[in-house]
């Protein structure tokens, strides 16, 4: 078995963040850990950039990317923030939460970032790597997850490796993720009302408490990403709602339910959403030809451990 570590896999350090700046500035792709999965960041303001990431991850050139910048103001130099996304702003960057603004006009953006719609999709992040990267480049960072199109996330520098290989010029390994999954995504519309179009670790409730209504459940086509119906796929029948593994499945517990790997024994759906990629890569590399997975309760956070389920199964 082969333990070494990759060549083009460096340390978050200082040297690794100064050479994460260097790749960027000249148009290559990095993964970078942030608060939520690793990303696969490419400067967002160059065309080749920008398709280098696509090359890298097979992805599809209709499905938005996620610009990261290191703050508000940032974000208004690219995007037309209102009172509602100055309001978010303020209660959740940096964090998990991407918001699907108003492109400006003049905004120094590649167009393949937006895939062709008037809106881009921005996000201040919190992990101390990505806010390193982001200063060291002083570019706003186009960064979808740091795997394969429609594969699972990666929490780790080990699964980006697996996943993409030499296909990125550069792995920064900053650990294991906390959050596990995806940011929120949420979009502003023109009129007062705002819909989810990816559920996240900022739930419903939470941007309820700030923009004090409910949100629409309007479906406008693909406007960020993780909306494809199959996605964070790992390669196997998934099912879904066991109570016991079947025969030539391997089971993903959580809570009373036992299994192979658990998500959480202790029913936590915290530690379930950041295990929920980590178990799937096991289930991906184990023997057994099918997966299956305990029920998840369908409140707070475990919306969005159901939603990506939901999309690995299909």
């Amino acid at each position: 078995m082969n333990t070494q570590t990759p060549p083009n896999v460096r340390p978050a350090d200082a040297d690794g963040i100064a050479e994460a700046a260097r790749v960027l500035a000249a148009g290559g792709t990095v993964a970078v850990p942030t608060e939520t999965v690793y990303g696969l960041a490419a400067r967002a303001d160059s065309d080749a950039a920008v398709a280098a990431i696509y090359r890298a991850k097979g992805r599809p050139d209709f499905n938005p990317l996620i610009v990261h910048v290191p703050d508000v103001a940032a974000a208004e130099g690219l995007a037309v923030l209102d009172v509602r996304a100055n309001a978010l702003a303020a209660a959740f960057w940096p964090g998990p939460l991407t918001m699907v603004l108003p492109r400006r006009a003049d905004a120094p953006l590649a167009a393949a970032v937006s895939a062709g719609l008037p809106t881009v999709a921005l996000r201040v992040p919190a992990h101390p790597v990505m806010r390193a990267v982001l200063a060291a480049a002083g570019l706003p960072l186009a960064a979808p997850s740091a795997n394969r199109s429609g594969g699972v996330s990666p929490t780790s520098a080990a699964h980006v490796a697996a996943s993409l290989g030499a296909r990125a010029d550069l792995i920064l390994d900053g650990g294991t993720t906390q959050q596990g999954l995806e940011s929120t995504i949420v979009a502003l519309r023109e009129g007062g009302g705002w819909q989810i179009l990816r559920p996240g670790p900022i739930t419903e409730a939470d941007l309820m408490a700030v923009l004090g209504e409910a949100a629409s459940h309007e479906q406008r086509g693909i406007e960020a990403p993780g909306q494809l119906a199959s996605h964070y796929a790992p390669g196997k029948p998934v099912r879904l709602g066991a109570d016991a593994a079947q025969a030539g499945e391997f089971l993903i517990g959580f809570g009373a339910v036992p299994g192979a790997v658990s998500l959480s024994q202790a029913g936590d759906l915290a530690e379930a959403a950041a295990r929920l990629y980590a178990c799937l890569h096991l289930a991906a590399a184990a023997p057994e030809p099918r997966i299956a997975v305990a029920a998840i309760p369908e409140v707070g956070i475990g919306a969005a451990i159901n939603d990506r389920l939901r999309r690995a199964a299909v």
